[in-house]
């Protein structure tokens, strides 16, 4: 065959055309399109912020309002993680009490929807999480007490995310200045987020973290997991809330509470690993 002849044949070579390329494109971003939608849950869910990779003093290292049981200061390493970028609202978990036919959480006549989850045990915390890892096949938990600082914290070693001062309305508490100080809680998203994308991590509910209470950090963990030995009947949580004094809201504050205890300023926020 001469290479005239040869040159006849070379389109047929090239495979699809221009229109047959879009035919499938089309097709492929279709069924894309298809499959996020259905596979999407049908319910409300926790916003994820993703927390980087890094280490942290962890502990009570502006040296302001320190208690024993936050101390000896100590290095901790931390992989990267997801954070809900809010508490746990009514409205998610409204979701699960009423897919699981669990009694509703008492929202004390406050409202629900995007106000945070109140009156919730750590039983009743771990549980919606573990509900919305059933539902989504991903790996939801309650954050370790080590990534709730570290995400808290946001790079910084204040007494707060901004700062050692209080300053006005940044945060709902006894005494911080914001229309609902010793009222009830804010709707979630209420102030500015962290420097992490993180919002109100200081203030509005305590949140139940996966921790057993031990008094003071001698032989915690290094390497940003839960501490699961100690006293497990009750838990940590973290935070303070609307009607806590603002010591209570530092970033190194630590609270225990029984593992069946439910009240108006206990909420959570879930984690998820990757």
């Amino acid at each position: 065959m001469t290479s005239q002849a040869l040159s006849v044949f070379k389109p047929a070579r090239k495979g699809f055309s221009m229109w047959g390329k879009f035919v499938v494109l089309t097709v492929v971003v279709s069924f894309w399109t298809v499959y996020s939608v259905y596979s999407q849950p049908s319910f409300p869910m926790p916003e994820m912020v993703v927390i980087p990779a890094g280490s942290f003093q962890m502990g009570c290292v502006s040296g302001i309002d320190c208690e024993d049981d936050e101390l000896p200061v100590h290095e901790v390493k931390i992989d990267s993680f997801a954070l809900s970028k809010y508490e746990v609202t009514f409205e998610e978990y409204d979701a699960f009490t009423d897919a699981t036919g669990r009694e509703r959480a008492d929202d004390k006549g406050w409202g629900r929807g995007r106000r945070p989850v109140i009156n919730v045990s750590w039983y009743d915390a771990a549980a919606y999480a573990a509900w919305l890892s059933s539902q989504t096949g991903d790996r939801y938990r309650l954050p370790s007490e080590a990534e709730w600082e570290y995400a808290a914290r946001a790079g910084t070693e204040t007494v707060y995310s901004w700062g050692n001062d209080l300053g006005d309305n940044r945060a709902n508490c006894d005494g911080c200045a914001s229309q609902w100080d010793k009222f009830k809680t804010a709707p979630v998203g209420s102030f500015a987020a962290n420097a992490w994308g993180v919002h109100d991590m200081h203030g509005n509910v305590w949140e139940w973290v996966r921790d057993c209470w031990n008094r003071g950090y001698e032989g915690a963990p290094a390497d940003g997991t839960a501490w699961l030995t100690g006293d497990c009947d009750d838990r940590v949580m973290r935070g303070g809330s609307w009607n806590g004094e603002p010591r209570y809201m530092r970033s190194a504050d630590r609270l225990l509470n029984s593992t069946e205890s439910r009240f108006p300023s206990a909420g959570f926020r879930v984690a998820r690993s990757f």
